[in-house]
């Protein structure tokens, strides 16, 4: 694994490449201290995977995101930050990023997430789910759920749904159902819109709250409750 780390703290770039370089298989092939080196970087380097903290000078991690992914589409973006918010994690994810992993969970949590999405699957961990799923409980996810009880997803639309929660992104999606980039990108502005969504998180626990995938299974399963 090809690993990108964005972040303009030194001693904290020293201290995650330390945990990096025990694994065999994975290198550091660059570091960035800002979002604009680390958009410069992906785009030369190509790796598989980017670290990238959300608070970096000119340009910050959630604007960086989604010109990583156009720079370097096939690249997996972790998310690392301090802030504790729902709101950063929709912000997170609906910038492109795979996973969201917060400083404090950092030891326990940072190879964990590199495995889990360079799988393609979504990862938060569980301080981070909880956050989202304690929100969810306070009324906003569950209000969007009630909100159009009548609306059903059709079958083509409910896989569309499925591959979303599990990270895919629209190309890997058109992959997977034989269908055009552009045809998979309009089912997905569909489904936001027939549903009444605004961030992919909202459309993740709406996948794990019908059934159309399980708490348990690949793509999910990191979405823990109670940790």
């Amino acid at each position: 694994m090809r690993i990108l780390l964005a972040d303009d703290h030194e001693l904290l770039r020293r201290g995650i490449r330390g945990l990096l370089q025990a694994k065999r298989r994975w290198r550091v092939v660059g570091e960035a201290r800002d979002g604009v080196e680390a958009v410069a970087m992906a785009k030369k380097m190509k790796p598989d995977v980017v670290i990238l903290d959300i608070n970096m000078p000119n340009l910050n991690g959630l604007e960086a995101t989604p010109q990583i992914r156009e720079a370097a589409p096939t690249a997996k973006i972790l998310i690392l930050t301090l802030h504790e918010s729902a709101e950063m994690v929709r912000r997170a994810l609906e910038a492109g990023a795979q996973g969201f992993v917060l400083k404090s969970d950092l030891a326990q949590g940072l190879v964990t997430a590199l495995k889990e999405i360079s799988r393609s699957k979504v990862f938060l961990t569980p301080k981070a789910s909880d956050i989202v799923v304690q929100e969810f409980l306070r009324g906003n996810g569950a209000e969007k759920s009630a909100a159009k009880p009548e609306v059903t997803p059709t079958l083509r639309e409910r896989e569309v749904i499925r591959l979303l929660a599990e990270g895919r992104t629209n190309k890997e999606i058109a992959a997977a159902l034989g269908i055009g980039v552009r045809t998979a990108e309009t089912h997905r502005a569909n489904i936001m819109k027939k549903l009444d969504f605004r961030s992919l998180a909202e459309l993740i626990q709406y996948a794990i709250n019908t059934g159309m995938v399980a708490r348990s299974v690949p793509g999910v399963s990191v979405l823990r409750f109670g940790g």
